[in-house]
């Protein structure tokens, strides 16, 4: 997925996917996919995707909803906590480098 946001470009083929979480199946309306990205120039996003029934939908009328997709530009505090939480122990460390003991 291509979105630009504030005049920069988010690309989800052209970054290096970090880590993700999914909770249910593609087709079930209440799907959570979120996936981690760092651009080249070091800047990190999170691409969301989620069915209608979830807390990503969109309202598209009177008691209607859509499912949505979208990138969500995110400072690198948010990109560790997600890595911690999501990724590997090595994920963490290639990143962010080693954490205290």
């Amino acid at each position: 997925m291509k979105q630009v946001i504030n005049g920069k470009l988010y690309n989800t083929e052209t970054a290096q996917e970090i880590c993700s979480c999914q909770y249910g199946y593609p087709r079930d309306f209440d799907y959570v996919l979120e996936e981690l990205y760092r651009k080249k120039n070091g800047e990190f996003f999170l691409y969301i995707c989620g069915g209608p029934a979830s807390r990503y939908r969109v309202q598209t009328g009177c008691n209607e909803y859509s499912g949505n997709q979208q990138i969500i530009p995110v400072d690198i505090n948010t990109a560790k906590d997600f890595t911690e939480k999501n990724g590997s122990v090595d994920d963490y460390i290639n990143l962010f480098g080693m954490p205290e003991e």
